[in-house]
């Protein structure tokens, strides 16, 4: 699929990987609508690539619903649906103070399997109504995991988790979505320089960037936005999981 002309859903776009693969969208010619629970963040880059702003929280219908609905009234149904939005928040299950917090396990679980599927759901409804394009294909929906999702270290069972079953998810998605014409492919990056990384102190940056055996840095998020404008160009990519690592192989702790 090109991108030009099309509708284009993508969620974090505050920041980020989010942020970075909707300026590449909009410089090839995607309607962009951004959504992030930072409506300020995510106005600002709206405003930069001539694009739409909604404030969304993923991980609840009626608020990603509405959020559909102002993208849809501008741009029209989307054919692309890139989830971006997530969390790490650290946590051992057996901690100095007790048990890990439920609460504090199911918010990074909400926000990132079941803000992915809420996405999906509502995307692919809206593809599947659409005219197929010349490749026979309606859209296509791009998840984010992580390679925690295969190697999650210690103090990452609600990331890790959630991000196995952002995993998990791809290919029965795939394979129901076929009968539309959408597919579905999901990328699971490693380090990359996003704030969420680059807000930790240097050192622990430096010790991490090590760890990557080639090229031995952190990830960009324009390499992410390269990869997933290739997947929406790819017909032939569907219901797998690419990582973006650098071969990268996440040890214990």
């Amino acid at each position: 699929m090109k991108v030009r002309n099309h509708a284009a859903i993508i969620t974090g776009g505050g920041s980020g990987m989010g942020a970075e693969t909707a300026r590449r969208l909009a410089a090839e010619g995607a309607k962009v609508a951004l959504f992030d629970q930072n409506i300020d963040a995510v106005q600002a880059i709206a405003d930069e690539i001539g694009g739409i702003a909604a404030q969304c929280d993923v991980s609840d219908a009626a608020s990603t619903e509405a959020a559909f609905a102002k993208a849809r009234d501008a741009h029209g149904p989307a054919r692309i649906a890139i989830n971006c939005a997530g969390v790490a928040t650290p946590g051992r299950i057996v901690g100095r103070e007790g048990p890990l917090d439920l609460a504090a396990f199911k918010r990074v679980v909400d926000i990132n399997l079941v803000g992915t599927f809420n996405v999906m759901r509502l995307a692919a409804y809206d593809m599947s109504k659409l005219d197929p394009l010349e490749t026979s294909e309606r859209g296509v929906i791009i998840n984010t995991a992580s390679v925690a999702g295969f190697e999650g270290q210690i103090g990452q069972a609600a990331y890790g988790s959630s991000k196995g079953g952002v995993i998990a998810l791809g290919l029965p998605a795939a394979r129901e979505l076929a009968r539309f014409g959408i597919r579905v492919m999901t990328v699971a990056p490693g380090l990359i320089a996003t704030p969420m990384l680059l807000n930790m102190p240097q050192e622990v940056q430096d010790s991490l960037a090590a760890s990557v055996p080639f090229p031995n840095r952190f990830g960009d998020a324009g390499e992410y936005a390269d990869l997933a404008l290739h997947i929406i160009g790819n017909v032939m990519l569907n219901g797998d999981v690419i990582r973006l690592d650098g071969a990268l192989r996440l040890a214990p702790k």
